[in-house]
């Protein structure tokens, strides 16, 4: 069972009571008694649905994919979707998805803080693990904000802008403080809160308050920076290892992610619960499996899954992975099944669904093939499969060797193959195209159960994974490399391509990935091995406005950005941070709550 359960999307209310059975929560909607709410979240039942509704409020936070991944170098928009104000950067303090992610930010934050006011001590932990949590999520994406420790039940709106450094050094003494006296388990996929969980954060707020404040960006367009200090990479570095200690990478990248795994995985640090069972009626998921992939029909008469065409990868993305990487795999969905009318066991879940007998038999709707496939070689395999390519199914066939340009397939009644110019072609223009099925979809967030319902994106009960094992070995590579230890740094690296089955790297000098780039850094490896590692996981702006990267990431190889200024205003200020939103500037009457840069 899981340890902790999210039941009913609850609002904070008097209304609530929490029954228990050994290892998990559960809420109910039942009466107060009539205690006021001081009264009632002073009880132990009380306090036990406050903690039950913190947990929850971090779904907000975890699956607001557009503002986590988008205006960066990994995902571009398609079918004709090319306005996004993301990949434009042209944000304003209006724009519905900051907006919300800054309320459910601080909604974690305000919920973390009243369970320790009315909790105090007994769930000190989980309070501060998330409010610390909420904190890096802001200063990530907005820069200093409002830093509150108090609970808020008042109509005070004076709330000044903290410095990073506050920011960042509170949190981190807050997570110390409580780590000794956590609980130690090897792992924590059943949401909980414990050491390793811990561990990871402070080395994740480390390694942020290394770059922000122990670096100096010397040129935007290059992303070149001098380093000034290194005691919070060297503190980073460390937290990094002893959230790693004893979790080798020995599971397959296909296993790490694998539905089936999620329960037991050892490798997972922390996550965002779900669990279908105890939801009553449908809509009560995620839609994180939604989000990667082109537009691949109604699901009523495809039978594949539906995702809404705003993040398929861009063509750096399709040339990240090597020959022999298992990763690329182990990312994309390369082989959706076709099927008449069967759901799960055919079409595009019966991947899992399905035995492997059955899947070797199974009729093909799409092939998706990497970059480096030998061309007469795939020629040959499409001949071998003829029978499974069939026609008059819910899909009609095409298979693709996903490069630029992209190589499309289609194929006739009796499904001989033929080469199609008119579905292949430039992988950039295709994508601007109102094209279906250009590319494969995000496998790591599929949730195997889920009902054959249209256009439902709140149907995915995965737990949202957001600590893990491999990100934390990324996390002191690039820690070690603050440090100038390039041999480490090279050495985790490595570590993470063993387990992927890709080739080893001996030096920076022998790096050559396969996308067109000019000379690499250190910075470029560490920023395309986690691409490879943690792709669709929501770090990616992060990741480049973290390490200055991001103005010359995106000018490179954003399908929608040109040049410097385009990230810019008219006063030529870049927007390295999203705008503040306008209702928190408009709300807030503290004079220091300024709109950012850019804005």
């Amino acid at each position: 069972m899981k340890s902790i359960k999210y039941i009913l999307g609850m609002a904070l209310a008097v209304g609530f009571t929490l029954t228990s059975c050994s290892d998990f929560l559960e809420a109910d909607n039942k009466s107060a008694g009539g205690k006021t709410a001081d009264e009632y979240f002073g009880t132990s039942a009380g306090q036990d649905a406050w903690r039950v509704n913190t947990f929850f409020s971090l779904r907000k936070v975890v699956t607001s994919t557009d503002i986590l991944e988008n205006s960066s170098d990994l995902y571009w928009p398609s079918r004709g979707r090319g306005d996004d104000e993301f990949v434009r950067f042209s944000l304003t303090g209006e724009t519905s998805a900051v907006q919300n992610f800054y309320v459910g930010c601080y909604e974690l934050i305000n919920n973390a803080n009243g369970l320790i006011h009315y909790a105090g001590d007994r769930y000190k932990t989980d309070a501060i693990f998330l409010r610390a949590y909420g904190y890096y999520m802001l200063t990530q994406q907005f820069g200093g904000v409002p830093y509150i420790t108090e609970y808020i039940n008042s109509s005070n709106r004076s709330y000044p802008r903290a410095d990073l450094k506050t920011i960042y050094d509170g949190c981190i003494n807050d997570l110390k403080s409580i780590y000794d006296a956590a609980p130690e388990k090897p792992a924590t996929y059943d949401g909980t809160v414990n050491k390793r969980a811990i561990a990871a954060l402070i080395a994740k707020l480390n390694l942020a308050a290394a770059w922000d404040l122990e670096t100096t960006l010397t040129n935007a367009a290059q992303g070149t920076y001098n380093v000034t200090g290194t005691a919070y990479a060297t503190e980073a570095a460390k937290w990094a290892e002893t959230a790693i200690a004893g979790i080798a990478l020995t599971q397959s990248f296909e296993k790490k992610w694998d539905p089936s795994n999620e329960d037991a995985n050892p490798e997972t640090f922390f996550s965002v619960q779900y669990d279908r069972a105890s939801y009553p009626g449908t809509g009560g998921g995620h839609g994180l499996q939604n989000d990667f992939g082109s537009y691949y029909g109604d699901i009523s008469a495809t039978f594949l899954k539906y995702s809404g065409s705003t993040k398929v990868p861009s063509v750096k993305s399709l040339y990240l992975w090597d020959e022999g990487d298992e990763r690329y795999a182990g990312t994309f969905m390369t082989t959706f099944y076709n099927t008449e009318s069967t759901w799960g066991t055919e079409g595009y879940y019966a991947y899992y669904n399905a035995t492997d007998a059955q899947k070797a038999t199974l009729p093909i709707a799409y092939l998706y093939a990497p970059h480096y496939t030998d061309k007469a070689a795939f020629e040959a395999q499409l001949t071998a499969l003829k029978s499974r390519f069939k026609s008059g199914l819910a899909n009609t066939p095409h298979a693709y060797i996903m490069a630029n340009p992209v190589i499309a397939y289609s194929f006739d009644a009796e499904g001989n193959w033929r080469e199609d110019a008119a579905v292949g072609g430039a992988y950039n223009d295709a994508t601007l195209q109102n094209r279906m099925n250009f590319t494969p979809s995000v496998k790591k967030w599929d949730d195997p159960q889920t009902p054959h319902s249209n256009m439902n994106t709140s149907e995915d009960y995965r737990d949202i994974v957001v600590l893990h094992a491999s990100d934390l070995y990324l996390v002191a590579a690039e820690a070690y490399m603050l440090t100038g230890q390039d041999d480490k740094a090279l050495a985790k690296i490595n570590d993470v391509r063993t387990r992927a089955k890709a080739a080893t790297i001996s030096s920076l000098g022998a790096y050559d990935p396969a996308y067109t780039h000019g000379t690499l850094r250190m910075v470029d490896l560490v920023l395309d091995e986690r691409a490879r590692e943690c792709y669709a996981e929501g770090q990616r702006y992060m990741d480049l406005r973290r390490t200055r990267q991001l103005v010359k990431y995106n000018v490179a190889y954003n399908n929608y950005i040109s040049s410097v200024s385009e990230m810019s205003n008219s006063a030529g200020e870049i927007k390295w941070y999203r705008p503040i939103p306008t209702m928190e500037l408009s709300s807030n009457t503290s004079t220091e709550m300024k709109q950012n840069p850019g804005y």
